[in-house]
């Protein structure tokens, strides 16, 4: 091509290197060619990533609903059309459309063995999962069954029928099935969830937890699982971990009351009673709390609030308690006792104060017993927290004696052999009189017995005047 008049033509050299040049470039051009092919790459992925996003998806869409319309169009004319059964089957099991997978493998077990597309141990071990899913317990066993029978060393098939062996209570017959999935899988935490579990129910408690902890360490949320580790625990009396677990699961609003239970069980069986009584607090603030549990924290806490002497907040709760369950153990009793406790304070002295409290009102009582008496007492013996013995120096205008007191604590029958040991008493000491007191009542037997004796014997309905009479309370008992 001509230039157009006037203008310059162009100058251009081409330049053609040597070999040692060449050489030079080679190199050059060999990462400039691999930078632009990983460049092209990266692109064309990107774009199919961003413009094209769902291609993937939308063809397996396509192609699963082309499956199902076609097996349904082949099921429409052949109900009994294995090979469409099967495709539907295998799409609405992997879809976890359950009950749709259950009518179809429900048809396939029936189908001959040489029918194309089943396989009769996937068909029963699917049907079988289909129907536990559903509630079909009953059905559900006999796919489950048939699966291991045909496939003894199948994971699924050990693990589903060990899990449902579990929930008909065949806790050894559940461990033999789990123990095998265990071995293909030391890692499947519903396996080990589920061994742990089933030895816990057979009261192996040492195999329990060996699973249950391996189980937690690999699912740490299973709060349920931690709280079976704790009874573990308990029940092989490992108390500290015990308390440690129950401690820490009773905030948690579905274990915690039940935790709270156990937690303030322990701590009232060391005695550590302030630790008990808020444990069981705590669990009855619980919005999810059962009526089995609420009405065991409840009793338990009255129990404890009777030992800690709140007869009040004793009466409180079997109170709380007889108005939703009226015969439940022996709340009614206490309530008709502790009600005249709690309004008689020198009662409740006598039957459940301190020892101290209880010796200072006994001294009241040999004091006011003989009316314008000069009283000495010069001993005063206890037996355990069952009775005391109190000796005393008497002088009246009319009599003037030894008298030995036996103050009983025991609500119940009085028998002969308590007041023979007490005859016995009086003789060592050389007591002219004794005076036999009790809440409770006596025993014919013992009543015959000190018919020839200087022995009366006072029970409750007399002793409660008397108490009544007495202007002590137990401030003033203590001083004493």
């Amino acid at each position: 091509m001509r230039p157009e008049s006037g203008a310059r033509p162009l100058n251009i050299r081409v330049f053609f290197p040597d070999n040692k040049g060449m050489n030079l470039l080679l190199p050059i051009i060999a990462v400039v060619l691999v930078l632009a092919v990983i460049v092209v790459v990266v692109l064309t992925v990107t774009g199919r990533s961003k413009g094209g996003g769902g291609s993937v998806p939308a063809k397996r869409e396509r192609n699963r609903d082309a499956i199902v319309r076609d097996a349904n169009k082949r099921l429409s004319q052949n109900p009994r059309d294995y090979a469409a059964l099967s495709a539907l089957g295998n799409i609405y099991y992997r879809e976890g459309q359950w009950e749709e997978a259950y009518k179809a493998y429900e048809i396939l077990i029936n189908a001959p063995p040489a029918s194309e597309g089943v396989d009769p141990f996937e068909v029963n071990l699917r049907c079988g999962i289909a129907a536990d899913k559903l509630g079909k317990l009953d059905e559900a066993y006999k796919g489950l069954f048939i699966a291991r029978s045909k496939r003894q060393d199948s994971f699924e098939a050990n693990y589903h029928l060990g899990a449902l062996e579990f929930e008909r209570k065949n806790y050894e017959k559940a461990i033999a099935c789990l123990q095998i999935a265990r071995r293909q899988d030391g890692e499947h935490v519903p396996t080990l969830r589920t061994l742990g579990h089933a030895f816990f129910k057979m009261k192996k408690y040492k195999e329990a937890m060996a699973f249950i902890r391996k189980a937690i360490d690999l699912a740490p949320d299973d709060k349920e699982s931690l709280y079976t580790l704790g009874e573990c625990y308990h029940e092989a009396e490992q108390t500290d971990q015990a308390l440690k677990i129950f401690t820490h699961l009773r905030p948690d609003p579905v274990m915690g009351a039940s935790a709270c239970l156990l937690s303030g069980t322990i701590n009232t069986n060391l005695r550590q009673y302030d630790k008990a009584i808020e444990d069981f607090e705590i669990g009855l603030r619980h919005k999810n709390i059962t009526p089995e549990v609420w009405v065991d924290i409840k009793y338990r806490l009255a129990r404890l609030y009777l030992e800690t002497g709140e007869i009040g907040k004793a009466l409180t709760n079997l109170r709380d308690i007889k108005l939703e369950h009226t015969n439940y153990k022996d709340v009614a009793a206490l309530i008709g006792k502790y009600q005249e406790l709690n309004a008689n304070k020198n009662l409740q002295i006598y039957m459940i104060g301190s020892s101290a409290d209880f010796i200072a009102l006994c001294r009241k009582i040999v004091v006011s017993y003989f009316p314008k008496a000069r009283v000495k007492i010069t001993n005063i013996s206890v037996n355990k927290n069952e009775w005391a013995d109190i000796l005393a120096e008497v002088d009246t205008a009319k009599m003037s004696d030894v008298v030995m007191f036996r103050f009983i604590r025991s609500q119940g029958s009085i028998g002969e052999i308590i007041v023979r040991d007490f005859h016995s008493h009086l003789k060592e000491v050389k007591a002219g009189k004794g005076i036999c007191i009790t809440v409770g009542a006596f025993s014919d037997e013992a009543r015959r017995y000190t018919e020839a004796r200087l022995i009366d014997l006072i029970e409750k309905e007399r002793l409660t005047p008397m108490l009544n009479l007495l202007d002590v309370s137990a401030a003033s008992a203590k001083k004493k």
